[in-house]
């Protein structure tokens, strides 16, 4: 069977955006607790590989992953891939110290979870970040592979729900006590931020926009509040749009910069991101002034949703400075 891949940048679409600030606000709530209940300590880096049934999954998985992202490796004895495949990812957990939390799986004892994740075959890998599940491949695969989908996974993890993973201390006992880990501070701007979430949760786009610019008049630097903000004025944008009206628009005029951007806007929404891309860059090499800046700054704008450091928007910055220069 050949690997089944997911990249970690996936789509941008409504679903995936609110989704995402939910699970990063539940995150930072299980955290919190987490810490005001002692946290968790230092953890010996046998505790990062660990056998999941379906009585500990919630507990195993589901909380952990408001901690730190969680590999889960569905394998059964009878697998001869599996022999080959979960070797490797045990090594890696120990390798990426703390990264990430590898959970593995005996489908032939955990039937149910295998149905739930709507497994075909094994060997088949899955991550749980902040609860939200993640297919990242199926089969056999490379290490190379291995390590590129990881470093994806740690980078998602960090970046969009804040999980630094657990610490990993050498000399810790397999499964010991663990010291307890200060209250961390709340940040500055932690309640505004809260704020943002919860008027996106309640389809508030315009609160949500302002809660974000008052993060920012603060503390402009603030990347989450940049990414939030970015997200709340796409989603706005389209609000209440005809797609096929704003599609034909953009068809029966390819001179009309606002059509045009329009257009991009409902393809970034629907995960077309290249396509979203494409079509700006074109409108860059087809206008002059004032039209042009227009149609760059919108560009700009769409980067800040996607992130800085997606493949795409990096190719993309490519193209917008040859077309510009």
């Amino acid at each position: 069977m050949q690997p089944r891949n997911m990249s970690m940048s996936g789509v941008v679409d409504l679903a995936a955006v609110k989704a995402a600030q939910e699970a990063k606000a539940k995150a930072e709530q299980a955290r919190a607790q987490s810490a005001r209940e002692g946290g968790a300590g230092a953890i010996s880096p046998a505790d990062l590989v660990i056998d999941v049934d379906e009585a500990g999954f919630e507990r195993d998985v589901l909380q952990r992953s408001a901690e730190v992202p969680v590999v889960i490796d569905f394998w059964a004895e009878w697998c001869e891939p599996c022999k080959q495949l979960s070797p490797v990812l045990e090594r890696l957990a120990v390798e990426y110290n703390g990264r990430f939390l590898l959970a593995k799986v005996d489908v032939d004892a955990n039937q149910m979870l295998m149905q739930q994740f709507g497994i075909q075959g094994i060997p088949a890998v899955f991550a749980v970040v902040a609860g939200q599940a993640l297919p990242l491949f199926q089969g056999a695969a490379g290490e190379a592979q291995i390590r590129q989908t990881l470093d994806q996974l740690v980078q998602v993890g960090e970046q969009r729900f804040g999980l630094t993973g657990l610490t990993v201390d050498p000399e810790a006992e397999p499964g010991g006590a663990q010291a307890a880990a200060p209250e961390q501070p709340a940040g500055p701007h932690d309640g505004l931020l809260e704020a943002a979430v919860q008027a996106l949760d309640s389809g508030d786009l315009s609160g949500a926009v302002q809660a974000y610019k008052n993060v920012l008049n603060e503390d402009p630097g603030n990347e989450e509040a940049k990414l939030g903000l970015a997200q709340a004025e796409l989603l706005q944008r389209v609000q209440g749009v005809d797609p096929q009206q704003v599609r034909r628009d953009a068809a029966d005029k390819p001179a009309d910069v606002q059509a045009q951007i329009a257009a991009a806007d409902l393809d970034l929404v629907g995960g077309h991101v290249e396509d979203a891309f494409g079509r700006l860059i074109e409108t860059v090499q087809r206008t002059v002034g004032d039209d042009r800046d227009t149609v760059r700054m919108r560009l700009l704008e769409l980067f800040e949703v996607v992130g800085p450091d997606d493949p795409r928007v990096i190719a993309a910055r490519r193209a917008l400075a040859r077309a510009l220069f």
